[in-house]
């Protein structure tokens, strides 16, 4: 994996990730140009699988500023290419077991942009305050630990 440009930091505090998967996406030029300067949010989106393909929805990319496009949607809907039994695994799999896609990385890898994709299933408030005790009891261990 190369350079990060987007990272969905909300995705590893709010959901289990049970697996990962490394995706093309179709983006125009200036979406690459855009995605390059760092200019994209991971934040609010999602994947759908719609009659066999997989689209990226809600993931902002700006509009590249030397551009002239006047109706650009930078929420737009983006095609993720995947194979055929990787789409027919994640369909059976988000049917089934209640799970969801959500883009957890945009990345450079040997010269082509990526998203990391991954199946999660979202966290209770519980689980949420004892990844938060798990982290702070941690952090003191190592308090500890540094201080001998």
């Amino acid at each position: 994996m190369g350079k990060v440009f987007a990272d969905n930091r909300a995705a590893k505090r709010n959901y289990h990730i049970a697996e990962s998967f490394e995706t093309g996406i179709v983006l125009t030029g200036n979406e690459v140009k855009s995605v390059r300067g760092g200019k994209a949010v991971l934040k609010d989106g999602y994947a759908l699988i719609e009659s066999g393909e997989v689209f990226l929805q809600k993931v902002h990319i700006s509009l590249y500023e030397k551009t002239r496009c006047k109706d650009y949607n930078p929420e737009r809907k983006r095609k993720l290419l995947l194979h055929k039994s990787e789409i027919r695994k994640l369909t059976g799999k988000v049917q089934e077991k209640g799970l969801t896609l959500v883009p957890l990385q945009l990345y450079l890898n040997h010269g082509k942009i990526k998203v990391s994709l991954g199946l999660v299933k979202g966290k209770r408030k519980r689980d949420k305050r004892d990844d938060i005790k798990k982290r702070e009891s941690d952090r003191e261990i190592r308090r500890v630990l540094k201080r001998r």
